[in-house]
Formats: structure tokens, sequence, C-alpha cells
């Protein structure tokens, strides 16, 4: 067997492996394969088309999320009558929140079939769900909304909506605390200081401040994520003043 046979046959061994892997998540058989390969392939790769276009998943993930926000927004429109415009985008956000999705394309092991020239233990955690958005929107361009509708509906809304207990889920500790403040007409700051930890990774520290008064201090790899943990203990701190709407 020639070299161009072993290759032809191992990319046909390969997509019939993915091949079934989709059907079996996506509950129907997909008909153009190769958007469901581009939702599947990183940047790292520097692909492209005839055109000198990328292929990679980054423009289907843009799709995806736009797909994503009709089917919850439609969803939700239909199952809270009473429910006004701020409610509705609140309770939305809950659903496609960055963590939510992540935790989606991690239950799917959307990543094992991930083509990139970076070692996968190097992605950061929000790949889950960039992934999970680009395969969306790959299954928009192969079969309509409809089955968009569909899988939206039996992967995240059927397992994991629960309107009741996304009443009371809190997406940002931090906005939660600035509109709390807001409210009470507060004044707040969040203010790095220097870090004395002897991580060998470079960590922020933040001390949260209300009324001039330290209320929570944190650290973490990033400024964000060191003014939400510090946000979260502040919560914790006044949450018998602070209701979660």
């Amino acid at each position: 067997m020639s070299v161009i046979q072993n290759i032809f046959n191992s990319r046909s061994e390969k997509d019939g492996n993915f091949f079934s892997y989709l059907t079996k998540i996506l509950g129907f058989k997909p008909k153009v394969l190769k958007h469901y390969k581009k939702a599947f392939t990183h940047r790292s790769m520097g692909l492209k088309d005839d055109h000198g276009n990328p292929i990679n998943y980054e423009r289907l993930e843009f799709l995806g999320d736009a797909m994503l926000s009709s089917v919850i927004a439609g969803y939700l429109f239909s199952e809270v009558p009473g429910g006004n415009e701020g409610y509705l985008t609140k309770m939305r956000s809950k659903v496609v929140s960055r963590k939510h999705l992540n935790e989606l394309g991690r239950d799917l092991k959307l990543i094992d079939h991930v083509s990139s020239t970076i070692p996968k233990t190097q992605f950061g955690a929000n790949i889950h769900g960039n992934i999970f958005e680009a395969l969306v929107g790959a299954i928009y361009l192969d079969r309509g909304y409809k089955y968009c509708e569909r899988f939206i509906n039996e992967s995240v809304i059927v397992p994991y909506v629960d309107i009741e207990q996304l009443e009371g889920k809190v997406i940002s500790y931090k906005s939660l605390l600035i509109e709390w403040c807001q409210k009470e007409k507060k004044e707040f700051d969040y203010e790095v200081y220097e870090d004395t930890g002897i991580d060998e990774l470079k960590h922020f520290a933040v001390k949260l401040r209300i009324n001039d008064k330290v209320i929570a201090k944190a650290r973490a790899t990033s400024k964000k994520k060191a003014e939400e943990a510090a946000s979260k203990r502040g919560y914790y701190a006044l949450q018998k003043k602070i209701a979660i709407r």
C-alpha cells in the first residue's frame, strides 16, 4: 500500500470516529462534516482556505453565541411571561455564562477532539465553552435554526435550566456588590497592593474597600480573579444587607 493510500485511510478512519462521536452527542447525523471540523480546529494550526481566510473555530464561536442567546431568550420569554426585560436579560446571562458553557463543553469532552499544535494542558478553562459555542455555530450552518434549537434544548435547557435555582444564582459577586453600593450610595474601591506570597506564578492581591473600610482581601493569578474573589468574601461579610436580585 502506498504512502498516499495510508494517509487517505488514516484520515478516513479519523473522520469516521469523529462522525460517530458527533452523532452520539448531537442526537442526529451531521450532513456537512467540514463545518464541525472547523469548529474543532484551533488557530494554532494556521490553516487557510483557497481565499486565504483562516480555518478555525473563532467565527463559528461568534455565530454559536448568537444562536445560544436567541434560543435561551425564546425559552425564557415563553416560560416567564411576567418577567420584564431586565429580569430576562439577567436570567439569560446566567444560563450562557462563561462558567456554565465551560462546564457544558467539559462534560461533552469536546477538547479531546480539538486539532491544535498547542498541548491541550496549556489551554485556559475557556476553551471548553469556546468549542461548545463553535459546535452550536456548526450545527446552524449544517442543519439550520430548528436543529440548533433542538440541540440547545436537549443539552442545555432540559438538564441544566431551573428557573427557581437560576433566580438565586450569582454570576458575578463584583457586579452584585457594585450594584448594591451604587444603590445605597456607598463609595467603593478595589485596591491592588503588594503581594508577598511565595508562589512561582505571579499573583495579584486586592483589598475591597467600602466607605473607606477594608471589607475583604483576596489574591489570585489575575487582577480580575482577585477582585471577584474579594467581592465574594465581601458579599458573605455583608450578605444580611445585600439582597440577590
